[in-house]
């Protein structure tokens, strides 16, 4: 039997009626050349009922994960079973914005570029509203000639809208949380130096209050994306300030608060970010324009550290 063209990765997790969501919309794409593999870190076999129901119309081959795996290696292993020459993983909550996404997604596979991105919408669960999301020209060239820009904003989206051909060899970091989908990009488009972008949205977000960053887990994320790229990222002031900002917000103020969440060797020029923010009260420095000017006096300084 010939492998499908395209592998559907759902890393799922007891939300049914999210999971519900998706594989309907997945259930009326036009473009059928594809499989789903869904991996279920659930405790219950919620998941497992729920596609008993879409068995007789949709090609699932299901994994009961034996011990949670967590995000991202459930992510990982759903993407370790995939047939398929290219893989499309879908978070559970997520979903296809119409019957005509996948045929998109298709129609733009070229072996040239091996990563395919789209713009979206997000979806919030409590309001029903959708706002569209779209990277803007300028992310487009300067991402490519620094993919570490994405550090201060991620400006592809979450690994729901893209489409990846099986030879790419990168795994989503499961040591990273908040940072895991940055982070992986990065590497991908270092290596690969380009990529494809669909300009449609075609993908829906769910987005739900529970999904809100925990500021305290961006710290020794953050020193693992120093180890990994150095400090030379920092040269460009957008991501300069997007780590201030991480630092400000969880209220480090001191060398030893810093060990405190991670015992990084961290690097001279994150040291002397943090004694630039000891020099403000906090009720002062999260003023966002005293922040900014502050900011922008200690990238001056720092300037001879980012090589």
């Amino acid at each position: 039997m010939a492998a499908p063209l395209i592998s559907i990765c759902i890393p799922a997790y007891n939300r049914t009626n999210y999971l519900d969501r998706l594989l309907k919309s997945i259930e009326i794409q036009k473009f059928k050349d594809f499989e789903i593999i869904i991996s279920d870190d659930s405790p219950n076999n919620s998941v497992e009922d729920l596609i008993s129901n879409y068995k007789s119309v949709l090609n699932i081959h299901y994994f009961k994960n034996t011990e949670s795996l967590g995000t991202p290696a459930n992510w990982n292993f759903s993407i370790s079973k995939a047939n398929g020459n290219w893989i499309k993983i879908m978070h559970d909550d997520d979903w296809f914005a119409n019957e005509n996404s996948l045929s998109i997604f298709a129609e733009n596979i070229n072996l040239d570029t091996k990563f395919i991105f789209c713009s979206y919408s997000n979806f919030s669960e409590k309001s029903g509203y959708y706002q569209p999301q779209a990277p803007s020209i300028k992310f487009k060239t300067r991402v490519l000639k620094n993919p570490l820009i994405l550090i201060a904003k991620n400006e592809i989206g979450p690994p729901s809208v893209t489409l990846f051909h099986k030879t790419i060899a990168e795994k989503y970091d499961e040591r990273l949380k908040w940072r895991v989908d940055q982070e992986y990009y990065i590497r991908i488009l270092n290596n690969l130096g380009n990529f494809t972008c669909i300009d449609t949205p075609l993908i829906n977000i769910g987005v739900s209050e529970s999904q809100v960053t925990n500021n305290c887990l961006n710290i020794p994320e953050l020193g693992i994306i120093l180890n990994k790229f150095g400090v030379s990222f920092l040269k460009n002031i957008k991501v300069y300030d997007a780590v201030w900002r991480i630092l400000r917000n969880v209220k480090i103020n001191s060398k030893e608060m810093l060990f405190h969440y991670s015992k990084n060797e961290w690097p001279e020029v994150i040291l002397n970010m943090i004694k630039h923010q000891s020099l403000l009260p906090y009720s002062i420095l999260k003023i966002g324009p005293v922040s900014k000017l502050l900011m922008i006096v200690s990238y001056l300084n720092n300037k001879t550290l980012l090589k």
